[in-house]
């Protein structure tokens, strides 16, 4: 069931929000070559926690970390690790968000290490306007498809694949909510979208094809062609005048 929010518990979740952001934003400002995946996620956890607020994925379906963090050719959920050590030029997305009095806020956004090749600065690009672009259909009055389909023609037409297993949700209460918010569909279908609504859209790229595979710990995911993904994600809430981010640091 789809739930619509009060003007309060939007206020909440754009506090929820704020501090997912800024944890994105210092595990963002981390990534450079010679440190951890591991070492970003304590930066992460230890903010989270700093803010009065939870880290939401710490034990989410019995995720073992605070953000998940996917280097390279990682789609997402990638488990932190001490052994995972980032280099000059891989491609870092980072997965977290914040529970805070009992409103969940979840954002993502790929960062380099160093400097990025032209073909993985190009797909990180496409990547966040591929959400910008859904962003714009997000309105009341219009229907999930609008935003999926939105995002799947920008990234088509630029060349690139998108990931069809994995998609954006509602949240709120529950980080993960109805409805689902594919990044590929038919404009003009799906739910309706209604002011109140609070939605997570995250488009997830890969530079080849859209075919992934999952680890055998159960939990990472990779391009199957071994090419590069890069991941785009912000909560939001519809108004009557349009989309409003609340994954907003500032």
């Amino acid at each position: 069931m789809i739930s619509v929010k009060t003007a309060h518990e939007v206020d909440l979740m754009r506090e929820a929000g704020r501090i997912s952001a800024r944890a994105l934003a210092l595990g963002g400002a981390a990534v450079k070559p010679g440190v951890t995946t591991a070492q970003i996620d304590k930066i992460i956890h230890d903010y989270i926690l700093s803010q009065g607020a939870k880290p939401n994925f710490l034990g989410l379906y019995g995720f073992p970390a605070s953000a998940c963090i996917s280097v390279n050719d990682m789609v997402i959920h990638g488990i932190p690790s001490h052994g995972q050590v980032i280099h000059e030029g891989d491609i870092v997305s980072i997965d977290t968000g914040a529970l805070y009095k009992g409103w969940h806020g979840d954002n993502a956004g790929t960062f380099v290490a160093g400097k990025a090749s032209p073909e993985a600065q190009r797909l990180i690009d496409v990547t966040t306007q591929s959400f910008y672009e859904g962003l714009k259909m997000a309105v009341a009055g219009n229907r999930v498809g609008d935003i999926s389909h939105a995002i799947q023609q920008y990234v088509e037409q630029n060349g690139f694949s998108v990931v069809r297993e994995y998609v954006g949700h509602g949240l709120g209460r529950q980080l993960h909510e109805d409805p689902e918010v594919p990044n590929y569909g038919t404009a003009g279908r799906g739910a309706r979208l209604v002011a109140g609504m609070t939605l997570a859209i995250e488009p997830m790229v890969n530079a080849g094809a859209a075919a992934v595979r999952q680890l055998s710990d159960g939990w990472g995911v990779k391009t199957k062609d071994g090419s590069l993904s890069a991941h785009f994600e912000r909560s939001i809430v519809i108004t009557p005048k349009g989309p409003v981010i609340l994954t907003d640091p500032d």
